[in-house]
């Protein structure tokens, strides 16, 4: 049998992450290969996951299919709006709370010291990385879908910096997924006071969002972005 990309099955149901993120099945960064590619190095049997997302999804009704009815314009300004100003915002109200935990519970517990410098890089980047998708690629995606995009330059494509921003999105993947190690899937340990519950709270929050997010480009805006590229030569 042959089995979609990750990332389809959950370009066409979202909740179908439910399952494969309980499974440690990577979704967004990972979302590239097929499902029998995903379980073989999970060690994992493709056809009882998927019945296992049917079997989630049986019952339930049909979720409008908003992102995927999306123009690209429109996505990528909702990725601009929603997600670029959560990264943002949030990261602003994580630094200090994760800076207080590092320097008050750091020596009894010598993980937070690395969540802090993957974090704080992380954020770094993610900055950096927003604004090349913000004044680069997103341009050229907008321009490629009203049919100007060489306007801007004859050898304009949105391929190579998509390319890139794959890249990146993966080397942000990794460092969550080794976020997830260290505080133990965002679980607080028994002496953890307020402040550091909330900061793992808040980590949560942020890894989520940041699937989402990635799954929004790398599933469904880059590859529409790209075939509408191919379509027109």
């Amino acid at each position: 049998m042959t089995y979609p990309k990750v990332g389809e099955i959950v370009a066409g149901d979202i909740r179908a992450a439910e399952v494969l993120k309980k499974l440690n099945i990577d979704f967004c960064c990972g979302g590239g290969i097929s499902l029998e590619r995903a379980c073989e190095k999970k060690g994992l049997d493709p056809a009882v996951v998927m019945a296992e997302i049917d079997a989630h999804l049986a019952g339930k009704d049909p979720i409008e299919d908003k992102f995927g009815k999306m123009c690209l314009t429109e996505l990528a300004d909702y990725i601009t709006h929603k997600h670029h100003t959560y990264v943002k915002e949030s990261a602003e109200f994580i630094d200090p709370l994760l800076d207080k935990v590092i320097r008050v519970h750091g020596d009894k517990h010598p993980e937070l010291n690395e969540i802090g410098e993957l974090f704080y890089a992380s954020v770094n980047e993610l900055i950096s990385h927003m604004k090349k998708e913000e004044n680069i690629l997103f341009p050229l995606i907008k321009a490629l879908e009203a049919g100007n995009i060489k306007e801007l330059d004859p050898k304009a494509s949105v391929k190579y910096p998509i390319e890139m921003m794959e890249s990146e999105h993966t080397q942000e993947g990794d460092r969550f997924t080794r976020i997830r190690e260290l505080t133990n899937d965002y679980t607080p340990p028994a002496d953890a006071c307020n402040t550091y519950k909330l900061t793992y709270y808040k980590l949560r929050e942020f890894n989520d969002d940041l699937e989402q997010h990635i799954h929004l480009e790398n599933n469904i805006l880059f590859p529409k972005s790209i075939k509408m590229e191919e379509e027109q030569g």
